[in-house]
């Protein structure tokens, strides 16, 4: 299966790509790792996205694409992806047709602004491995230390109530027009949001009928 994860930030894809991933036997492929992968790697393209980002400035779209492919030709994407994080726009998914580089279904996890707000407030993230932990719906086995790999957890800037409202009121105007664009060609799939992470990823397993 090739799926796209769509949601606003703290939706809780990157929760439900993991588990996902592991059923299916799939990656995950999310941009940002991909990213930081390709500038450690010194790829071309990776060489190219560290000249924007010690410049400042955003990594352009053709970029960003170009990582995807380079991550995507890899031997372990033959029967299947899960993209986490990609396409963001319009221009990105529209560019990524271009290339032909398919999918078979957008899944959109439908989470109201608030309840994102509440639990974006309670996340917490390992300064080391990057994993995530929410102290009522995922808490970690011992408080404020990863399960993964023992690293401090902390609140990133990006969950502070200011922050996140910004980043919903981005993802509103520029990501979520996504879900028009993938119903269109017939390949949107809504997934309502849960009291938990188990019975969200049984709505998700119903909406892909899988």
């Amino acid at each position: 299966m090739r799926l796209i994860l769509l949601g606003a930030p703290g939706a809780g894809k990157g929760t439900q790509a993991e588990i996902l991933s592991r059923e299916l036997g799939i990656p995950t492929i999310s941009t940002g790792n991909i990213l930081r992968a390709a500038v450690k790697n010194g790829t071309k393209v990776g060489l190219e996205a560290k000249a924007f980002m010690e410049a400042g400035k955003l990594v352009p779209d053709s970029v960003i694409i170009g990582i995807l492919q380079e991550r995507l030709a890899e031997p372990d994407c033959a029967e299947g992806y899960i993209l986490d994080g990609v396409p963001r726009t319009i221009p990105q998914a529209k560019a990524l047709e271009e290339l032909g580089i398919a999918v078979d279904f957008a899944l959109s996890i439908e989470v109201d602004d608030s309840v994102i707000v509440e639990r974006m407030s309670g996340r917490r993230t390992c300064k080391s491995c990057g994993g995530t932990f929410h102290i009522v719906n995922n808490p970690p086995k011992v408080e404020g230390v990863c399960d993964n790999c023992g690293g401090e957890l902390s609140i990133r800037r990006d969950d502070a109530p200011e922050t996140v409202l910004a980043r919903l009121e981005t993802y509103h105007r520029e990501t979520e027009p996504l879900k028009a664009f993938y119903e269109e060609r017939g390949k949107l799939r809504l997934a309502e949001n849960q009291p938990s992470i188990e019975q969200t990823t049984a709505e998700i397993r119903r909406a892909l009928e899988i």
